[in-house]
């Protein structure tokens, strides 16, 4: 890993999983406790990204970006797949539509975008395994912009790998410190609900022809379904993000864990291959995809972590404990309860996907302890469920059947728990 001054590299779909997953990483729980805290990302940038390249050959490969004043930057490289990875302090990217679709040399693409407060993070996706030669930032002189400029040249695969492992030693050995976890809420006889708006940052998600980006649209729906529950008096609702802020899937099961939520739902509004495929789905967690479609868009949600250039660490932890494995049965029926329950109260106020109820295996759906399922808008990949989605009056209608749906979830849960059954209350 290379340094430039003083900067130090620190480098939530949810449903159950049949596998117990890892334990929050420390890296994990520090993203947990920073999502708890009130976000910096609104804060006025003073750096902006106006202009980036790529030049050269298979040979040597530079890329720059032109900045409105120099920063300290970090750059390092992760595998599978093969990128390098430039960390830098919270900037502005006002980069021309399309920057970094096409590369040049031995750099394919690359993309940028908030990875957590108060920082920003460029990928750079490479061909072959690479050496960063040289990193440096030059000042603005004169009418020349500031410059961050990253040149990159050939190498073996052993000496990537090594190059990988000492990246994630360092990363271990930052993330190491005592980290306090976000606080449990206070016990004041509310539900707990944590609402997951997907993608963010660096990571757009889908994004539709006219240029719509997944995260946008998702963070205003979470925003506006949040507003419902909170005013109802009856909830503590949280976000894992309330800006445009990259968090890891493992940080979004860890914040609702860390959390203690009763339910957790996640929102999305992704693309498939053909422009057709339309409507709302709800997804709940299983090791086996419904089908091929479920399949394909689990494993591109999945995929959120590699775009934004974290690394992957393998699950390796194994519980075998028959108590816990009775909470996560227990959990999962509970999810799929809720998700039948979504589809009944959306379904005579918003169009379905043909089979509205799907299961496959979403990364971020493993939470054990947390009934949770993943909300499919719709597709911005078809015009129509475009248009919806950046409707006022389908949000509107939207957002209030699933109040609903969360609403008589609870009635039910309660009914099961205690043999009482909650007076049924009108959603607005």
């Amino acid at each position: 890993m290379q340094r430039i001054g003083s900067t130090v590299v620190v480098a939530v779909l949810v449903a159950l999983s049949l596998a117990v997953p890892h334990a929050a990483s420390a890296a994990e729980t520090a993203e947990a406790a920073s999502a708890a805290e009130p976000s910096a990302a609104n804060a006025p940038a003073d750096v902006v990204a106006r202009e980036a390249r790529i030049v050269g050959d298979s040979q040597r490969t530079r890329f720059v970006m032109d900045m409105s004043a120099a920063v300290d930057v970090s750059v390092f490289v992760l595998d599978e797949p093969d990128r390098v990875v430039i960390d830098l302090p919270r900037v502005t990217f006002a980069l021309p539509e399309g920057a970094g679709a096409k590369g040049k040399g031995l750099a394919s693409a690359f993309r940028y975008g908030m990875i957590s407060a108060g920082k920003s993070r460029i990928v750079l996706d490479v061909s072959a395994p690479v050496s960063v030669d040289k990193s440096f930032v030059l000042p603005a002189a004169g009418d020349q912009p500031a410059k961050l400029v990253v040149d990159m040249v050939p190498t073996t695969r052993e000496k990537f790998a090594e190059a990988v492992r000492t990246y994630r030693a360092n990363e271990k050995a930052v993330v190491g410190a005592a980290v306090t976890p976000p606080a449990a809420p206070q016990a004041d006889g509310r539900l707990r609900i944590v609402i997951d708006p997907g993608h963010g940052g660096i990571d757009s998600g889908a994004i539709a022809k006219s240029g719509t980006m997944e995260k946008d649209i998702v963070l205003a729906f979470a925003q506006l379904l949040r507003d419902k529950l909170a005013a109802s008096g009856r909830y503590d609702v949280s976000m894992t993000r309330d800006d445009d802020t990259f968090i890891s899937l493992g940080g979004r099961v860890a914040f609702a864990r860390a959390r203690h939520a009763d339910l957790f739902v996640s929102i999305h509004a992704d693309s498939f291959f053909g422009a057709d495929v339309r409507g709302a789905t709800v997804y709940t967690l299983s090791e086996k995809a419904s089908d091929q479609m479920a399949a394909r868009i689990a494993e591109s949600e999945n995929k959120s972590d590699i775009l934004a250039g974290v690394a992957i660490t393998e699950d390796t932890d194994e519980v075998s404990d028959i108590l816990i494995d009775l909470a996560r049965r227990e959990t999962k029926n509970f999810a799929v309860v809720f998700a039948r329950n979504m589809i009944k109260e959306l379904k005579p106020k918003v169009r379905l996907f043909k089979r509205a109820h799907q299961e496959a295996g979403f990364m971020v759906l493993k939470a054990p302890d947390v009934p949770s399922a993943l909300v499919e808008l719709g597709y911005l990949s078809n015009p129509d469920d475009e248009k919806l989605l950046k409707s006022e009056e389908w949000r509107q209608t939207t957002a209030d059947a699933m109040k609903g749906a969360i609403d008589d979830y609870f009635r039910m849960k309660l009914a099961q728990t205690t043999g009482s059954v909650a007076p049924a209350t009108a959603s607005p």
